[in-house]
């Protein structure tokens, strides 16, 4: 790829976040196939989000935008460097304003946006950076449009949801897919929505690149257990949208009928207290670990027998498909691109979100059978091998920066 852009910058919101690992096995894959890439972040994530050597090094190499943005030499430097193009610099503030929502609040963002974008694109041109990137639709991808407007630097994002759809209008899907070099979407699901919102001139543009795992990390032999439990792991964040109330109601629900199973739930957030006060009856049966770097997850999914994750909204979530390397079933709900990645029946069993007896049943089902949880263990290994290795997603992405879309799925759909 002798055409691949020189220097890639990823503006990321709050970059590294250990909820957001994908974003830094995407960075590696792509320094793998030899492109230049740096990291700007708009806030300096603290150092709880730092658990493994992987996010100290990223977090110490990464850009701070709002550091920048509060010291007074770099603000007026970056004001100063930005007006020496007046047109490029009303273009970018009136962008700003046009796409606001109603009320001073949108206002005010749409101005800290526009005055962040002022101090990345000097960041950038002193960095001799040729492309952006950036992950999600909000705050980061308004500013990496903006900065582009200031510096004629091409940028695309990459769009996942659910939270990419709750407010489409308010983060302007339609201008910032209009703008874009090009798109990148996690699933077909995550595709057709964007084309919903989106003018069918610009479908071409849009392009699935699922977020990936390095299966080989991932130990994937079977394990004879000795102390007949039957192990569930779950990885996210506490928070109300992975549904881990219903989780703990079904496993109170099964606690009698059987006893030798029990719950790991890797992670931290804001439920964590409360999820903490639900499960307290259920005594030793649920173990918290808080946060822990990848490899400490893949030694967790070693121990496990399945893992779990009852969410009420997800994109396709790299949990589940960690979980399928390490060559362990899934049980999951039936939401958004879940179902593109988990077979019922044949990676895992999917059950309606909310629905603590479906959950209860599937549970039951999986933990009685532990020849059947081999045989979609291998199932669920074989298929994140073939659609989502992390090395094939991130050639087919460099494909996109370098201006080469043949072989990135799907086909440019031409309206």
């Amino acid at each position: 790829m002798s055409d691949r852009p020189s220097k890639i910058a990823y503006v990321v919101g709050q970059y590294p976040l250990v909820s957001l690992t994908f974003i830094q096995r995407e960075i590696a894959a792509l320094r793998t196939l030899g492109l230049n890439v740096i990291t700007c972040s708009m806030r300096r994530t603290p150092a709880s989000q730092h658990p493994g050597p992987a996010e100290k090094e990223a977090a110490a190499s990464t850009f701070h935008v709002l550091e920048a943005v509060r010291s007074p030499k770099e603000f007026f430097a970056a004001q100063a460097r930005a007006f020496k193009s007046p047109g490029r610099y009303l273009r970018a503030m009136w962008l700003a304003w046009k796409i606001r929502s109603p009320g001073l609040k949108s206002a005010a963002y749409q101005l800290i946006y526009f005055l962040e974008a002022t101090i990345l694109a000097r960041h950038l041109e002193r960095e001799g950076v040729t492309h952006m990137h950036s992950h999600f639709t909000t705050g980061s991808t308004t500013v990496a449009m903006l900065t582009s407007v200031l510096t004629d630097i091409p940028y695309s994002y990459t769009l996942h949801g659910p939270a990419d759809f709750l407010e489409p209008y308010r983060w302007r899907l339609d201008e910032k897919t209009a703008r874009a070099r090009f798109v990148a979407t996690i699933s077909h699901y995550a595709r057709s929505q964007l084309m919903f919102f989106s003018d069918p001139k610009h479908w071409d543009r849009i392009h699935i690149i699922h977020c990936g795992v390095s299966p080989e990390r991932y130990d994937s032999a079977p394990k004879e257990r000795d102390d007949g439990k039957c192990r569930m792991v779950f990885v996210g964040r506490i928070a109300p949208v992975k549904g881990l109330r219903v989780l703990l109601e079904a496993l109170a629900r099964l606690k009698d009928e059987l006893p030798e199973l029990e719950l790991v739930l890797v992670g931290d957030g804001p439920e964590r207290r409360d999820i903490e006060a639900v499960a307290r009856p259920l005594a030793n049966r649920v173990r918290f670990t808080g946060y822990l770097s990848q490899d400490e997850v893949a030694e967790e999914l070693k121990e496990a027998d399945i893992g779990i994750l009852p969410s009420f909204a997800e994109g396709v979530p790299v949990f589940l498909m960690e979980t399928l390397a390490s060559g362990k079933p899934v049980i999951a709900t039936q939401v958004a691109g879940v179902g593109e990645l988990v077979k019922n029946g044949e990676t895992g069993l999917l059950v309606s979100p909310g629905d603590v007896d479906g959950l209860v049943d599937a549970i039951r089902a999986l933990a009685r059978d532990p020849e059947r949880r081999a045989a979609m263990g291998q199932g669920g290994r074989a298929k994140v091998i073939a659609d989502f290795d992390i090395d094939q997603e991130a050639a087919r992405l460099a494909r996109l920066f370098a201006g080469q879309a043949d072989g990135v799925r799907p086909s440019p759909m031409l309206p």
